[in-house]
């Protein structure tokens, strides 16, 4: 088994809802094993702003973090440390702010092939 270490990112996320690194959820097939081991995001601009992040299947939508805020200057880590999630086919995580453009998204995971 090959283990690989990704990273995927998103700048500017806004108020209109969209899959962060599609490719994790697409990419990860009946022969791959996916785990997410961090994710944090930044807040890029002079207000405080609020995200949403959710873990969606094909049929349901779960909340990692709901109106979370996130101060100026600052950053939330919504997976990292002890917690990891680990991903199956077809699942995709999504972030949502209530500010245009105003959040960048890092996230790391692990796929075992």
């Amino acid at each position: 088994m090959a283990n690989t270490f990704k990273n995927r990112t998103l700048r500017s996320v806004g108020t209109g809802s969209g899959p962060v690194g599609t490719d994790v959820g697409v990419a990860v097939l009946g022969s791959t094993q996916t785990t997410l081991i961090g994710m944090t995001i930044a807040n890029r601009v002079s207000s405080v702003i609020s995200v949403d992040v959710t873990l969606s299947d094909a049929s349901n939508a779960t909340y990692l973090v709901k109106a979370a805020p996130i101060p100026v200057g600052g950053s939330l880590i919504v997976v990292g440390g002890d917690q990891k999630i680990v991903l199956m086919t077809g699942d995709k995580i999504s972030v949502l702010s209530n500010t245009a453009s105003s959040a960048d998204v890092v996230m790391s995971f692990l796929e075992i092939t």
